[in-house]
């Protein structure tokens, strides 16, 4: 990928500690697997293989939602507990207990099913055996939580079921009647309220079907031509590392959704080239979990909240991409021009790398990758549901795979008569992907059926009207200081929990707030959505800073700190969606109805002022606009970035004024000095 090092350039290539050390992050993130051999193997990949065919038969027959429901969350439990150990001293077995609580996962999915609509009907009085399930019901997925995902989440859901229970209890504005176990099992095992609730829903119909896509892309080799197709569009010039890293971390991201497997995956190839190109350690890590970031952030699969966005709101899929558009540009414009100061600030200038191959040849070679990609946009923009378009997507990249022989996911020799049947078959790579597609929802998929129980408490209790009001009494009715308040609570929230968690939690305790303002329910998810993917380079679970630290050598907290360097351009920009009613422009007014008779005009003298206000930040922030900035420089563009991202006339004014007079300084001061 790039140019060989010369005598006095050492080679530099990320060791294999390093590479064990940050997939131990990911692992944080998606939880430590057991690495199974023998019939324990092929037992779980047959299990993880059904799982995902049924899925996949979901997605285009008619299933009842009283059965898909549960089926996936026994789906997920029976697997989390054969493929993540109690401890990592049990790990790659699997023990007795783990049996009998994957046994247990299916007997409870069994007796709902069974129970049929009596079931359902008796909620509000259960009987004692629905008690004694449902009981064991949230036992199970507290653990599986604390398996794939460690000890917060469950904590935080056990805060809330205590929460539930002992209202009469509690000093105001808490207090509530509180609930007895019958009630609270009643909601959130034996109806569609509690762990069957709404991100269960968005789990067992859509994350999982585009973990399952994303799987194809991967053992189909889309993950590596990206990598390549990157390298070959940005090699050759002084900034082409950085511009490489970001330009890959968009292309990986859409598939993967995830800012650590993006993080790590880039940073394994790409950290040797940064360094080469003058990035020190921490710089270079900042960057990676930058771009990895991106990945929940970009269209067209976003990270798993974005899925839950279109079902709290009951709005299209396909909206929501269309509301992460010009919001993914900016995080994307703020890292390039991060990258472009990096090149002159560190006199990068000097250092070019040779293409391995050219963008023609490899574009030629595996044109389909980006026809997959680009597949479940065209399938919705067609009429398709999310869930039929990325069915159909995931067929295309099935198919487009057996146009070149080292794409396949079916060996050729499998149709020539070649080699072991079993071996083409069993051990192929669409027996992977059908695998990798159910085990990697897993985590996420216990996440959200523990979000269901907070979601039960919150709605059964009203707490998210009694937190709003408490925001808004605090905020003393301001709509900035409710922003600022709602932000803080789901940063924090983001430091302990993942981001579907920290977003499914703040959605129905924190949106009401801004909502109750007048801020419409598209802006206040999406302003909760960005910040809730803050968890991912905030500390103390900066997983993504982290992971890339361990890649680079770094200190995992200064890799933080660069990250949030090249992060908080961009990150200041959801204010605007909630401020002011020009600001929703930034979203494309949150559907294409709304689009179809908005202010064309608006919505693009809002983008460019948030663009202007987003390269003010970043030459504060760095340090540099034309040149090397002076101190007083430096702060006058930070104040215009702050200025320009607020919705105001005269913010715009102040802002637009204070980048006029630092260019003028600037320039003028290049012209007085002697050449």
């Amino acid at each position: 990928m790039s140019q060989p090092a010369t005598p006095d350039t050492p080679e530099i290539v990320v060791s294999e500690s390093a590479r064990l050390k940050a997939e131990e992050f990911i692992e944080a993130e998606e939880g430590a697997a057991n690495k199974l051999k023998g019939w324990l193997a092929v037992f779980v990949t047959l299990t993880a293989f059904v799982m995902s065919v049924f899925h996949l038969y979901t997605a285009y027959a008619i299933v009842p939602t009283q059965t898909l429901r549960p089926v996936h969350v026994g789906f997920v439990l029976f697997l989390c507990f054969l493929v993540f150990p109690v401890a990592s001293r049990f790990r790659h077995r699997v023990m007795w207990w783990d049996w009998i609580a994957a046994a247990l996962s299916i007997a409870i999915v069994v007796y709902l099913i069974l129970g049929g609509d009596d079931f359902t009907d008796r909620n509000t009085s259960p009987e004692p055996w629905d008690i004694v399930f449902g009981i064991g019901l949230i036992v199970l997925v507290l653990e599986a939580m604390r398996r794939t995902n460690g000890w917060i989440m469950p904590v935080i859901t056990s805060a809330f079921l205590l929460y539930a229970l002992s209202g009469p209890w509690l000093p105001a504005p808490w207090t509530h009647k509180g609930y007895e176990v019958g009630r609270l099992i009643g909601v959130m095992y034996m109806t569609l309220e509690g762990i069957y609730g709404v991100a269960v829903d968005v789990s067992s119909s859509l994350i999982i079907l585009f973990t399952i896509f994303g799987a194809f892309l991967q053992y189909s080799g889309a993950g590596k031509f990206y990598i390549d197709f990157s390298f070959a569009a940005m090699g050759g010039k002084p900034t082409g590392a950085g511009r490489t890293v970001v330009l890959a971390s968009f292309l990986l991201g859409g598939p993967s959704g995830s800012g650590v497997a993006t993080t790590v995956t880039l940073g394994a190839v790409a950290y040797p080239m940064l360094a080469k190109a003058g990035y020190e350690r921490n710089a270079a890590g900042g960057l990676l979990a930058a771009g990895g970031l991106g990945a929940i952030i970009s269209p067209p699969v976003l990270g798993a909240a974005a899925f839950l966005i279109a079902e709290f709101l009951k709005i299209s899929y396909l909206d929501v991409l269309l509301m992460a558009v010009i919001p993914t540009f900016l995080f994307y414009l703020a890292l390039f021009l991060m990258v472009e100061i990096d090149a002159r600030k560190y006199g990068m200038g000097k250092t070019a790398f040779a293409k391995a191959d050219s963008v023609w040849n490899l574009t030629k070679k595996y044109w389909f990758h980006f026809l997959s990609l680009v597949s479940i946009v065209a399938f919705m923009m067609w009429g398709f549901s999310p869930v039929l378009s990325v069915f159909w997507a995931t067929v295309v990249s099935f198919l487009t795979s057996f146009l070149r022989r080292d794409t396949a996911l079916f060996s050729y020799d499998l149709f020539q008569g070649k080699g072991s049947l079993g071996k083409n078959l069993f051990q192929s790579p669409f027996v992977k992907a059908m695998e990798g597609g159910s085990i990697g929802v897993l985590n996420v998929a216990a996440t959200c059926a523990g979000a269901g129980i907070i979601v039960g408490v919150v709605t059964l209790t009203g707490l998210g009207l009694k937190f709003s009001s408490i925001v808004i009494d605090y905020a003393g009715g301001s709509l900035l200081l409710t922003a600022l308040y709602t932000s803080l609570v789901v940063w924090i929230v983001g430091l302990a929990v993942p981001v579907t968690a920290s977003y499914i939690i703040c959605a129905v305790i924190a949106a009401p707030a801004l909502i109750k303002l007048g801020v419409p329910d598209f802006a206040a998810h999406m302003f909760i959505f960005y910040y809730a993917v803050l968890s991912e380079v905030s500390p103390p679970t900066a997983l993504s800073p982290f992971a890339a630290a361990a890649i680079t050598g770094g200190d995992p907290y200064k890799t933080t700190l660069q990250c949030w360097k090249y992060t908080v351009p961009a990150f200041l920009v959801p204010f605007m969606f909630v401020l002011a009613p020009e600001g929703q422009g930034l979203l494309l007014m949150g559907s294409s109805k709304a689009l179809a008779t908005a202010n064309w005009w608006s919505i693009a003298e809002v983008t460019v002022t948030a663009a202007i206000g987003i390269a003010a930040l970043a030459g504060g922030f760095q340090g540099w606009a034309l040149k090397r900035t002076t101190l007083p420089e430096r702060w006058m563009l930070i104040v215009a970035g702050f200025a320009l991202v607020y919705p105001s006339a005269v913010a715009d004014v102040i802002g637009f004024g204070l980048v006029i007079a630092v260019l003028a300084m600037q320039y003028f001061r290049r012209q007085l000095q002697p050449a």
